[in-house]
């Protein structure tokens, strides 16, 4: 059982007010306390305080790409998300192991599950096998998601 100051107990009780989780809970004991703890210590250390973790804003959202100008000489056919655009929604409930994840419909109608994992990196799951979208439409993907993300402050 480890033992916290009261001055490391209301620095706990103001994370949680941000709105932090218990993982991020657990990253900061270690960096501000040299406290080295379970995130299961972390779930009963804010049991035993009697502290309240915040439900995330819901981000359930669907956004259309911007369309890109495109020249009065350039046929119809080259341009990028001419069938649709690109779009893209963020889960209410992030799957396990995601920093964030959700769906994106590409142009063509296909859809495949995305997620940022704790690392950083962008990976993709079709839910069609083998499935790859137009080169176009991943670029419009990157710019549409994180603009996404931006308005959604994450």
């Amino acid at each position: 059982m480890m033992t916290l100051t009261d001055e490391q107990k209301q620095q706990i009780a103001t994370w949680i007010e941000e709105g932090l989780k218990p993982s991020d809970i657990q990253s900061r004991l270690e960096t501000a306390f040299g406290l080295r703890v379970t995130y299961m210590d972390v779930r009963f250390l804010i049991d035993d305080l009697k502290l309240t973790l915040k439900d995330p804003e819901p981000v359930e959202t669907l956004v259309p790409a911007e369309p890109e100008p495109v020249s009065p000489l350039a046929p119809e056919a080259e341009q990028p998300g001419a069938a649709g655009g690109v779009q893209v929604k963020v889960d209410q409930l992030t799957k396990p192991g995601t920093l964030v994840s959700g769906r994106v419909t590409f142009s063509d109608g296909k859809v495949s599950d995305w997620y940022l994992d704790q690392m950083g990196r962008l990976g993709m799951v079709p839910s069609e096998p083998g499935y790859r979208p137009p080169q176009a439409d991943i670029a419009e993907f990157q710019v549409v998601l994180e603009k996404e993300l931006a308005r959604l402050g994450l």
